[in-house]
């Protein structure tokens, strides 16, 4: 083959890749609007994902930049209303009664008591709700441990109160009753909505050791689910004014009992956002 045929190929081959250059820098620089108008150009060919001002975008650039699908929804969790209820009216379940909070009237009287269906030793009542959760209470703690439990004092009024109070204050001064025994009209004993809680047959009935008993510990790990706040902790004495009893149950209901539980707030005084009661005023 002469020089001059392997020239000529040579020259071919060189014309034919700049020319493939050159349609490949046309076809990414020029705008759609200039590409359409040259000879042999077709609508959307050559066109960028960046259009010129004025550029229509293909259906093609339009399929590219559609959104697909619907949105995820935020799911939004209420809060939990801590004004739900009153924490005044003393018909309120979730009414906070204390040394600073004093039942209005003070010679209050829950208008729905019922005789409670359980083990006691004086026959309690208290309010129909608060009854049943009761119930429903003591009949688990016997089918999860085949023990019993049963009522020790539920509730008090007005007068039986004055009666408990004077009879402490007579036999350990008011400093020591106070700390132990609600003055008249501060009783959480007066709502129908508290129960005192021992052993059946009885092992350290209203005192401090019941809380290490098996009782007083299911009791302490369990009762919130049934509505019930063990209300004088051990370590809240600031709070609440009276001294350890791990025998005294508040019904709140479940919605506050699991709250409280959930948010490991242990007295009313700290969930609501209320004065500490360590003492009268």
């Amino acid at each position: 083959m002469g020089w001059r045929r392997i020239t000529a190929i040579s020259l071919a081959a060189v014309l034919v890749a700049g020319g493939a250059v050159a349609i490949g820098f046309f076809a990414t620089h020029v705008p759609t609007s200039v590409a359409t108008a040259l000879p042999g150009a077709t609508p959307g060919q050559g066109a960028s994902a960046t259009h010129a001002p004025g550029d229509r975008p293909t259906p093609t650039d339009a399929a590219r930049s559609a959104p697909t699908g619907s949105p995820t929804p935020i799911a939004l969790v209420p809060r939990f209303d801590k004004a739900a209820r009153s924490h005044d009216d003393p018909a309120s379940i979730w009414v906070v009664v204390d040394k600073d909070r004093p039942l209005q009237p003070a010679d209050y009287a829950p208008p729905d008591l019922v005789a409670v269906p359980v083990p006691h030793v004086w026959e309690p009542q208290l309010r129909r709700e608060a009854s049943d959760a009761v119930v429903a209470l003591f009949a688990a703690f016997t089918a999860e441990t085949g023990l019993q439990l049963q009522s020790q004092s539920s509730y008090r009024s007005y007068p039986t109160q004055v009666s408990v109070y004077n009879d402490d204050v007579s036999a350990h001064g008011q400093a020591v009753a106070d700390t132990s025994t609600a003055r008249p009209g501060t009783s959480e004993h007066q709502t129908g909505l508290a129960i005192d809680i021992s052993a059946l047959p009885g092992n350290c009935s209203l005192e401090a050791c019941f809380g290490a008993t098996p009782q007083g510990t299911w009791l302490a790990h369990n009762a919130w689910k049934y509505g019930f706040l063990l209300r004088y902790p051990a370590d809240k004495v600031a709070v609440t004014g009276y001294a350890y009893e791990p025998w005294h149950f508040r019904y709140i209901g479940i919605d506050l009992s699991t709250e409280m539980h959930t948010d490991g707030v242990t007295t009313l005084e700290e969930f609501f956002g209320l004065p500490a009661a360590p003492t009268y005023h």
